[in-house]
């Protein structure tokens, strides 16, 4: 999410800044900014919207200067506004600095700032940041920032630029990616390679916890610590747009290896230290949960499938009855709710007219209603009366992928935050589930190695006319998932059952040589399971099963396994979504589709 620019050299900095913003502006955004300095001055311009909006401000007054920084921010603390958007400054107008990613800790730093006389002119979290240097300057600026580091939780690329230190520029990165571009006479620095390849095909990559001070004949790097770092520069070989893609073929794949770290940007600030959910967004009445009696999901396509995850899991935490409707039904029926039924509505674009309608009937009817989406200002975000977001940054392929997984960890998060409410968790049990959520990320990156297993598969698999997904309990509402998402984008006919209904029907399509994909992580649900894969290997089908590191059990009963890190069963669907994710994106590579843009689809489904 967001595009960082920097830029310190001969050139104009504000032509080179406003170039790799436009470079970066795949990666979507709502404002944009830029500040330049000249003459022992900072000059900052920005504005919401496009980057054709900063260009018509620019137009009547461009800013000269051969040092500057420039970001196109996606928002997530604060709306979309000029006040929001990046670059931004301290009280006294000696330091500019622009920000990627989220600081965990802004609001007791914004309050001890705000105890000692700091004035604040926007809602981000950004904004503190600047402040922080502020009140930290001792005249060294490297020194300053390694201090700055400490105080900082949470995840974060930071570039500052300082009035004082006309030939110098500093990054920081902590979890969210930067890279410095060299060239003679120049230098740059990006949160993405492609802002820099017009100029340079020679950079650094900054890894977790490194420091960069460039100058415009070099750059040096340090640990967060201070303590000095030996980096070799990397020779670019792609083109720009590959670039863009971060080297993967398609934007789908880049987006479903971006999990991991979507996963934790979720998470930040929102798991507190002693084992609590802080949902600091939501702003619930005092004795609102209490009286709650039922919960409605609504939802479409992708976003409804994290919704019947989202159910089992509130009903099994907080003993809630929930209801989960497609929201282009839902808008149609005879609700039967109360006064204590809560609203939850789910969309990756903020923007999807069903479910747009459908919270606008249910605040009709009087009820409160949540929010999960991606896109902070967008419709369904202004109009609900609680709004959580899903750090997932934007999305550009049409097929759901790291939308899908954030929206699964705001619903567990929701359902953990319920049942302590509600007494109906211990708070031991809500520890060891909030720990393993924490270990999600890692456990990701583990499943995003099979993608060779899988690629195989996929390849050998790529011609048939139909696959069956089968699962029981969690696993069957991610066996939907994993179906949409191949039909979606292979257009290989796919269809999902609750495994025990195989013989209601579904048995009369297996044959001979009929892929089936079998979940199998619910402990529960295991033996039954099993059984079910057994009637179907009965009829000759090739099953692929999918299950955890350890479980010999399986194997002895499909044709091929795909083995998953252990995380607790109710955690399951985060992690058994990505190998159908990829399964899905190597059979639409095998058969020769377009991934990214599939046929017929659109990314957010704005008419009814």
């Amino acid at each position: 999410m967001c595009g960082i620019v920097g830029y310190i050299g001969f050139r104009d900095a504000q032509n080179v800044l406003i170039g790799g913003l436009r470079k970066l502006e795949y990666r979507g955004y709502d404002s944009a900014g830029i500040a330049v300095l000249d003459s022992g001055r900072i000059e900052i311009q920005k504005s919401v919207g496009r980057l054709a909006n900063l260009e018509d401000r620019l137009g009547g007054r461009p800013l000269p200067g051969h040092i500057g920084i420039g970001h196109t921010r996606w928002a997530t603390h604060g709306r979309p506004s000029d006040e929001n958007a990046h670059p931004h400054s301290d009280c006294s107008g000696r330091f500019a600095l622009v920000h990627n990613g989220i600081i965990e800790n802004y609001l007791a730093l914004r309050e001890e700032l705000l105890a000692k006389g700091h004035q604040f002119t926007s809602e981000t979290d950004t904004e503190v940041v600047a402040h922080l240097v502020e009140e930290l300057y001792n005249g060294d600026f490297l020194q300053t920032m390694v201090q700055v580091g400490k105080r900082l939780r949470g995840a974060y690329a930071l570039l500052v630029m300082a009035k004082d230190h006309p030939g110098t520029l500093i990054a920081m990165r902590k979890a969210s990616p930067l890279v410095v571009g060299q060239a003679e006479g120049e230098h740059f620095v990006a949160s993405d390679i492609p802002a820099l390849l017009e100029y340079t095909r020679d950079v650094f990559v900054l890894e977790d916890g490194e420091l960069a001070v460039v100058t415009k004949d070099g750059a040096s790097f340090y640990t967060l610590s201070g303590d000095p770092v030996e980096k070799e520069p990397l020779h670019v070989t792609w083109d720009a747009v590959a670039a863009e893609r971060g080297g993967y073929p398609h934007f789908m794949l880049k987006e479903i290896h971006e999990q991991p770290k979507a996963i934790r940007d979720t998470l930040l600030g929102r798991l507190t230290e002693d084992g609590q959910v802080a949902l600091d967004d939501l702003t619930l009445p005092e004795g609102f949960v209490e009286k709650l009696d039922r919960v409605h999901i609504v939802a479409c396509g992708t976003s409804w499938h994290a919704g019947l995850v989202g159910k089992a899991v509130m009903e099994k935490l907080a003993r809630l009855p929930v209801e989960v409707d497609i929201a282009s039904e839902y808008r149609y029926r005879d609700v039967v709710d109360s006064d204590g039924t809560w609203v939850i509505v789910i969309s990756q674009s903020g923007e999807t007219a069903d479910t747009l309608a459908a919270l606008r009937m249910a605040k009709q009817r009087g009820r409160r209603v949540l929010a999960i989406t991606n896109v902070v200002g967008s419709s369904v975000a202004r109009e609900a009366d609680d709004v959580l977001i899903t750090w997932a940054g934007p999305e550009i392929a049409v097929a759901s992928t790291k939308a899908y997984t954030t929206q699964l960890v705001v619903l567990y998060l929701v359902a953990v935050y319920l049942g302590l409410a509600r007494g109906t968790l211990q708070a031991a049990e809500a520890r060891d589930i909030l720990s393993a959520m924490q270990d999600l990320p890692q456990l990701a990156e583990q499943v995003l190695d099979t993608a060779p297993q899988i690629e195989r598969f996929a390849k050998r698999y790529a011609g048939v006319h139909d696959t069956f997904f089968i699962g029981r309990g969690l696993d069957y509402s991610v066996a939907l998932e994993g179906a949409l998402k191949l039909k979606e984008i292979s257009y290989i006919h796919a269809e999902a059952y609750a495994a025990g209904e195989l013989k209601h029907g579904t048995l009369a399509l297996i044959t001979e040589g009929v892929p089936v994909i079998a979940l199998a992580t619910q402990t529960e649900l295991y033996e039954k399971t099993l059984s079910n894969i057994k009637e179907v290997k009965a009829r000759d089908a090739f099953v692929l099963g999918l299950t955890w590191v350890g479980d010999d059990d399986l194997e002895k009963s499909v044709d091929e396994v795909i083995y998953l890190p252990k995380t607790l069963p109710l955690l399951a669907p985060i992690l058994t979504v990505v190998p159908l994710q990829l399964l899905a994106y190597y059979a639409a590579v095998a058969r020769g589709n377009d991934v990214d843009k599939p046929r017929n689809l659109a990314k957010s489904v704005t008419v009814e």
